[in-house]
């Protein structure tokens, strides 16, 4: 493979447009095509942001032999037939997140990857980005002593438009699939699988979730207290409390640039900037693995996402939230 990386994007929407924005600061990297299903759309795209090529259609970027991987960056219900048709296109896959609306969706894209020996991630930026990278290393060298609980909550105030994605069904709308993945994500990060799940959720006209409370537990005794909404505005800031001291991650947790370490009576501040919109450390981390033909990233493996997408079926089990999918189960 060339060591440029040419890169395909479907799905032009508001995270389409930040994700592009860092792809022009990789010196890896070329944006070759991008694809709406509305050509106008696609040529605006094009030209704000310099791709080579643009489509109305999402099949025929795939099918584009000089493109390398493709971002999919479509509402949440396509992500199982656009990854599919990508990868049955022989294309390396970036898949927002959540990957898939069920651990059903999940394993069979990523054994169609594996038999294709295709790279495919779930662009879970989180992971990527330098506060993660430094909590992570707190927790190695527990700083803070054993993990006791986690609290963290993402919230915002929907528009009430019950008509937009956040609230529709049959696109995948709720405040789970949109926000709350991102504490549950804290907690698999930090504690692993939880051993029992506790879950109150308040449910909109379209029967999706507009705020839930989570409780997991652990074999540990360790607690994680989350939440999501799209009722209100919440602090959006995360918290471990350890035997030895308190982290605080500060506001928005899931891209923090500021972490406090409390310990012993004193605080230590560590400031963590991160480069552009913050998906560049995600964009490297694809364009590295390309580079050294990597299936998937030892950073979030396919383990991971599994771990995840299980985790959320079984809030949406508690809940007895079910998305119109023909791949549900």
């Amino acid at each position: 493979m060339n060591k440029k990386i040419n890169w395909g994007i479907i799905g032009l929407g508001n995270i389409a447009n930040k994700f592009a924005e860092d792809l022009m600061l990789s010196s890896d990297s070329i944006l070759y095509g991008v694809a709406s299903r509305e050509i106008n759309k696609a040529k605006k795209f094009s030209s704000k942001f310099n791709s080579i090529k643009y489509y109305d259609s999402y099949e025929e970027l795939a099918k584009v032999s000089e493109i390398d991987i493709i971002y999919v960056a479509t509402p949440h219900v396509f992500h199982f037939e656009n990854v599919m048709m990508c990868l049955r296109n022989n294309k390396a896959v970036l898949c927002e997140k959540p990957m898939g609306l069920n651990s059903q969706e999940v394993n069979i894209m990523i054994e169609e990857a594996k038999s294709r020996k295709l790279f495919l991630m779930e662009a879970l930026w989180t992971r990527f980005i330098p506060g993660t990278e430094k909590l992570i290393e707190i927790l190695k060298k527990k700083l803070i002593g054993d993990i006791l609980l986690i609290r963290a909550d993402f919230g915002y105030k929907g528009d009430l438009n019950l008509n937009s994605r956040v609230y529709d069904k049959k696109l995948g709308g709720g405040s789970l699939l949109d926000v709350g993945i991102y504490p549950i994500y804290l907690s698999l990060l930090s504690l692993g699988l939880p051993t029992d799940i506790k879950v109150i959720a308040s449910m909109t006209e379209t029967n999706v979730d507009s705020n839930c409370s989570m409780l997991f537990n652990y074999k540990s005794g360790a607690k994680a207290n989350l939440e999501s909404s799209i009722e209100r505005e919440t602090p959006t800031e995360a918290y471990i409390y350890g035997s030895e001291g308190v982290l605080k991650i500060h506001s928005r947790f899931h891209h923090t640039e500021k972490i406090t370490i409390s310990r012993n009576g004193k605080n230590e501040i560590l400031d963590i900037n991160y480069r552009g919109n913050g998906y560049i450390y995600e964009i490297e981390e694809v364009t590295k693995c390309l580079i050294n033909e990597e299936v998937e990233s030892s950073k979030l493996p396919f383990t991971t996402s599994l771990d995840l997408i299980y985790l959320i079926d079984k809030v949406k089990e508690e809940i007895g939230l079910k998305y119109d999918s023909k791949n549900n189960i």
